[in-house]
């Protein structure tokens, strides 16, 4: 039997894109539910789904059949969503293991950047406590910056979701300097999040090439990952795609 290391990352699947493919064409398949039991079989932690306002890709029967299907199999359910008395109802009526609170823009084609806490510091304090009383687990989605990092602190949300996407553009863009840049200002904010009390993730662009710097980072709990790993599957399947991202993880923390 393969030992994993001691401190071993947890890997949130985000399976999103299973319901893209299948909303290009409309009908049921492929089903995200099914997909997400196929990750949970492979050796997931957890499965993340994000309901967008828009619903471009999850729906909302597709969160009530995810809850049931990780309540099942004793998996947390991460539920994403916006800032929006809609989406308070809903995560309210669902009861989602985690939710992790994103900005959210209509016209952006996935999630660019991180919630501004500071300058909407009250309504998010106001839903995390909300939801934390229904016994859902907060975190928020922010950039690591200073100033992010503290006002998410102080809202009484229990975990920070750092946002890798710019690190990963950077190296997208063969910009090594950049890149480096913006790693070293990761590692300081994920100190700076453990220092205040909270427990970090990570996620957003990670790839095979890319996810060992981020895995090393010993304070980082857990990474969620998704559009990478459903394109995989295309070419390798979903638990190869998933145990290869998983011995990369490993690895770096060895």
């Amino acid at each position: 039997m393969e030992t994993r290391p001691e401190n071993a990352l947890r890997l949130g699947v985000n399976i999103d894109h299973i319901a893209t493919l299948r909303n290009a064409r409309g009908g049921t398949h492929p089903d995200p539910v099914a997909g997400a039991w196929a990750a949970i079989q492979a050796g997931a932690d957890g499965i993340t789904a994000h309901l967008r306002e828009d619903r471009r890709h999850m729906r909302d029967d597709d969160m009530t059949r995810l809850q049931m299907l990780c309540l099942d199999s004793g998996i947390p359910l991460n539920m994403e969503m916006a800032v929006t008395d809609e989406m308070e109802t809903i995560a309210r009526d669902l009861c989602p293991h985690a939710v992790c609170l994103v900005p959210e823009r209509r016209e952006e084609r996935t999630t660019e950047g991180g919630l501004n806490v500071a300058g909407d510091h009250n309504r998010i304090t106001s839903l995390v406590s909300k939801l934390a009383d229904k016994g859902c687990r907060l975190s928020l989605f922010i950039e690591a910056v200073p100033e992010q990092i503290d006002m998410a602190a102080k809202t009484g949300a229990p975990v920070v979701e750092l946002h890798t996407g710019a690190y990963a553009h950077a190296l997208d863009a063969q910009d090594g300097e950049a890149a480096e840049r913006i790693l070293k200002q990761l590692k300081t904010g994920v100190k700076r999040a453990v220092d205040l009390g909270l427990e970090v993730h990570a996620g957003h662009g990670l790839t095979f090439d890319n996810v060992a710097p981020i895995a090393a980072i010993s304070e980082v709990k857990e990474l969620n990952i998704g559009h990478f790993l459903i394109g995989e599957a295309v070419f390798m399947g979903l638990e190869n795609a998933i145990a290869e991202m998983r011995r990369l993880m490993d690895a770096a923390r060895l």
